[in-house]
């Protein structure tokens, strides 16, 4: 089966040698690369038109954002399959085989998510796909924690990370693209909650292996670029996605998760960021709300069972952040409590 990547990069040559030559060895072989660009100005484009011409380019003068990028990518592309991957990123050998392997026998099965794991250290995991909180962002299973055999198992999840995942086309087609308001950050998860409220479903493939730096672009996980974006988008998404009935039964959980979110953002003393993206929302909040009308219009899926399904990734979410902390000898009292009377 033939299968289309998509590759954003906004200055990241220093990434995409290592990357693209990761891709020229993969045991599968029927692929064409599109890398769309956002602007670089650190000698990217020079790099890809001599040492990998057969690249397909997409070059802009500016910085659109994130999903505008892949957006441009899954539109130019034409094969059944398509595979979003980050430029700071190599692949195993076999980690497009397996993909399209686990595609062809899973049918039923809408998007794949890979193994994440730590560019420097192979033993510890970045994502082994992606869950979901219900205050309204989304959490890679097993982040920081060392792989171990519960994250070895092949089996369904909430969703996928977009800097490593399969789709099919035909999902593109059913649900639409990235949402190119979000700019960065959340878009994925966006994505996801839609799939699940139209009944897709994702498959997590640990055969896949993809060893991921992040946060590449922006140079750090925590930054005031960051702090606005993932604040404005988590508003977004509840806005935009989550039936009236979710937002009253989920009300005390996503109040919890603002607190934290909040005292998270003091303590990195990002309060002036957290701001901007609180008076982002507001000033986008009428084109959620537009598209809110449009989004749950098209649900399939019962808001009672969808909130079951939210439910259970977020049950998940704590599991493994309480393994991590376990492992690292912290308290997880406050994570039981909230399971208790949350959960």
């Amino acid at each position: 089966m033939q299968l289309d990547i998509v590759i954003p990069n906004f200055n990241g040559k220093v990434f995409l040698k290592d990357c693209l030559a990761s891709l020229q060895r993969q045991s599968f072989q029927d692929f064409r690369v599109i890398i769309v660009d956002n602007g670089s100005t650190d000698g990217s484009l020079e790099l890809l038109r001599q040492d990998f011409p057969d690249v397909e380019l997409i070059a802009w003068e500016d910085n659109r954002g994130f999903s505008v990028a892949v957006n441009a990518g899954i539109e130019r592309s034409s094969a059944p399959l398509v595979f979003l991957l980050n430029n700071d990123t190599e692949l195993d050998l076999q980690c497009l085989a397996e993909l399209v392997r686990v595609a062809e026998e899973k049918p039923e099965y809408d998007f794949f998510a890979a193994k994440m794991l730590n560019y420097h250290d192979h033993s510890r995991l970045d994502g082994a796909g992606e869950a979901f909180l219900r205050g309204g962002v989304g959490y890679r299973l097993g982040t920081m924690e060392h792989d171990a055999p519960c994250y070895s198992t092949p089996r369904q999840v909430f969703g996928a990370c977009a800097g490593a995942a399969l789709y099919r086309r035909e999902f593109f087609v059913d649900l639409g693209s990235f949402d190119e308001d979000f700019f960065a950050y959340l878009e994925d998860v966006d994505l996801n909650l839609r799939a699940n409220s139209r009944g897709r479903k994702c498959w997590y493939v640990p055969e896949a292996r993809v060893y991921h730096i992040g946060s590449a672009t922006t140079g750090s996980k925590i930054n005031p670029f960051t702090v606005r974006l993932s604040t404005r988008n988590n508003f977004c998404i509840l806005i935009k996605n989550y039936p009236l009935v979710l937002l009253f039964r989920f009300a005390p959980a996503i109040c919890v998760y603002q607190f934290f979110w909040l005292c998270f953002v003091l303590k990195k003393k990002q309060f002036p960021a957290y701001c901007r993206g609180i008076a982002g929302f507001l000033k986008i909040m009428p084109r959620m709300l537009a598209k809110r009308k449009e989004t749950l219009g098209l649900a399939t899926v019962d808001a009672g069972v969808l909130g079951h399904i939210m439910r259970n990734a977020e049950d998940e979410v704590l599991q493994s952040i309480m393994r991590r902390r376990n492992a690292a000898r912290r308290s997880n009292r406050l994570f039981s409590l909230y399971r208790r009377l949350f959960l």
